[in-house]
């Protein structure tokens, strides 16, 4: 029991500490700037733009079930195996 109340002092202001952060819009540290722009782009990313992920990075989710079932064509290669 002692240990369980240890254990829990312990982790209670580390909780509370990453319960404490405040949040607000993302820029560069000091001393440093953002990535250049891209030769091909017309303008220089900003750090929101950084942060979202493209569409090939997450492509969107395909959701086509099987509507009805389909027999398979005629295969003259499908073979059994040899033997």
């Amino acid at each position: 029991m002692k240990r369980l109340l240890a254990l829990a002092a312990l982790c209670a202001p580390a909780l509370l500490l990453t319960a404490c952060g405040e949040t607000a819009p993302l820029r560069p540290q000091t001393g440093k700037s953002l990535p250049p722009k891209p030769a091909t782009a017309m303008t220089a990313p900003d750090a929101d733009k950084l942060m979202t992920p493209s569409d090939q990075s997450r492509p969107k989710r395909n959701d086509e079930l099987l509507q009805s079932s389909q027999k398979r064509p005629v295969d003259k290669f499908d073979l059994p195996p040899s033997g």
